[in-house]
């Protein structure tokens, strides 16, 4: 199994060690570490951001013995209990791996304070998975945009593989594009290419684009994504100044090589990083914003 570069004490001391780099460097710079599959940690002044956390082997045992077995390739990086200190939770959709009760439960009891944004279309669903009233996750749908907890969000249609709505005409499916300071990033979630989606995303001037490159494949038996090529293909037509690739090395029957994206982005002369699971990525390595 692969061992996280950072996991445990040693993920929660490198975490610390940004606080006390940025006390002493008040650049304005962000922080992003891999959690595995769709999440990220992100850290920028203070501010704690979770993004699609799946810290747990929930679906590892609920699909044991059934004929789509969920093996885990890669170790957890960190008990979810342990990260005291996150302010905002985003789940892009309904998915386990992107709205895990075994990821949220423990983070919620660990931060009373924390909220969690979800698609307003799923909310019924959040709530009940969740235990919580149906009132306290916070809904967004395409287009709509909030302040919370030093970030501001704003909703993008994702299609995985469609771009599906309720019987109220409301995404199931969601990307955030998350400004703070002078930064923006795009987590897409779980998506395929779709018409309009690039135009939708030109209106921001994207620093990071998370997005996944494990692509589609009949014979998984679940909803695609885009592969290493389209990831890339959407971060150039849009802008994006730098790639990180995810959702792969998570599960054995639904994952690619790394090295896929790596040798897209070269052909195509995009900038990308692809991060080892448990990894911090700091923006320091981009040119500032107010620079450019």
């Amino acid at each position: 199994m692969i061992q996280p570069l950072l996991q445990d004490d040693a993920f929660l001391a490198d975490v610390r060690q940004t606080w006390a780099l940025d006390r002493d460097r008040p650049r304005g710079d962000f922080h992003l570490w891999w959690l595995g599959q769709s999440g990220f940690l992100l850290a920028w002044q203070g501010h704690h951001l979770m993004l699609d956390p799946y810290l747990s082997d929930s679906l590892t045992r609920k699909y044991a013995g059934t004929e789509k077995p969920h093996v885990r390739m890669t170790e957890r990086v960190i008990a979810p209990e342990r990260l005291d200190f996150i302010g905002v939770t985003t789940s892009s959709h309904h998915h386990t791996d992107h709205l895990d009760a075994e990821t949220l439960i423990p983070l919620m009891k660990a931060n009373p304070e924390m909220a969690l944004v979800i698609p307003e279309a799923n909310r019924a669903l959040a709530a009940e998975r969740l235990g919580v009233a149906p009132a306290w996750p916070i809904g967004l749908d395409d287009g709509q945009t909030l302040d919370l907890a030093g970030f501001r969000f704003t909703a993008v249609a994702s299609a995985h593989e469609n771009v599906d709505r309720d019987a109220s005409g409301r995404c199931k499916y969601l990307g955030y594009v998350v400004q703070f300071g002078t930064w923006t990033i795009y987590h897409s979630g779980d998506t395929v290419l779709y018409d309009g989606m690039v135009e939708k995303l030109r209106r921001w001037s994207i620093d990071v684009a998370l997005l996944p490159i494990n692509g589609r494949d009949a014979r998984r038996g679940v909803a695609g994504n885009l592969d290493a090529a389209e990831a890339v293909a959407l971060a150039k037509a849009v802008g994006v100044r730098l790639i990180i690739p995810c959702h792969y090395e998570m599960f054995q029957f639904n994952t690619v090589s790394p090295e896929t994206v790596a040798t897209e982005a070269t052909k195509a002369g995009q900038p990308c990083q692809v991060l080892k699971c448990g990894e911090r990525w700091s923006s320091s390595r981009l040119q500032r914003p107010t620079e450019r």
